[in-house]
């Protein structure tokens, strides 16, 4: 029995190579349909319930993540694998926390693509080994920085932290701690590596969450 498999990636040349690439294992995997967008994903999982989902992260309108949340409420028996250029902790950690059957990058090798999707069906994951030390090292980091929180950041980037949270720009954070705006962005990226964020308003909202800002400051 072959596994009937939905391609969602918004680059048609990709798509194209990778049904190309399918064929050449014709007794172990059919494909089913190809969908351009996230949205396009989640109409096709219902339309044609694939056994398995590789879906990309980058895709306009609705991505892979939004995607595979809501294929995992609506479809459960489909295994949702992220097949995707990303390596950012934060995907992978998402994408697990989701309960996605695999994350696996497009830098896979073929061989090893179709033991994980065989193994898939079987209940394991499709997960290569680097990428499920870099998971585990994600968990354990965040487990960590629970604890640590704010602690883990440097008084001048607590000072930063707050002044994002009060709305504050990079141009006038630059100016009020007169440095430069390139020092300013420095020690944004360090703020959200250590704590684990993606961006400026996830940590305007830790600052609040954690009592760093009053919400009359903001």
């Amino acid at each position: 029995m072959t596994i009937k498999v939905l391609i969602a990636d918004d680059h048609k040349l990709f798509r194209q190579g990778l049904i190309g690439l399918m064929k050449t294992r014709e007794d172990l995997v059919e494909v089913i349909g190809e969908a351009e967008t996230g949205e396009e994903a989640i109409q096709l999982a219902e339309r044609l319930n694939p056994d398995v989902i590789l879906l990309d992260i980058y895709m306009p309108q609705t991505d892979g993540l939004q995607a595979a949340k809501e294929i995992r409420q609506r479809f459960p028996h489909i295994a949702v694998v992220m097949l995707t250029s990303s390596e950012r902790d934060g995907h992978l950690y998402e994408a697990a926390q989701l309960g996605v059957a695999g994350y696996l990058l497009k830098s896979l090798d073929a061989n090893e693509l179709f033991d994980l999707l065989h193994g898939v069906t079987h209940g394991e994951p499709a997960m290569t080994r680097a990428m499920a030390s870099k998971l585990l090292k994600s968990v354990a980091n965040r487990m960590a920085n629970e604890d640590k929180g704010e602690q883990s950041l440097t008084e001048r980037e607590l000072f930063v932290l707050r002044l994002v949270a009060s709305g504050a720009s990079n141009q006038e954070i630059a100016d009020k701690l007169t440095i430069s705006v390139n020092t300013v962005k420095s020690h944004i990226k360090n703020i959200l590596e250590k704590l684990h964020l993606e961006n400026r308003t996830q940590a305007a909202t830790y600052a609040l969450k954690h009592g760093l800002v009053s919400p009359r400051d903001s």
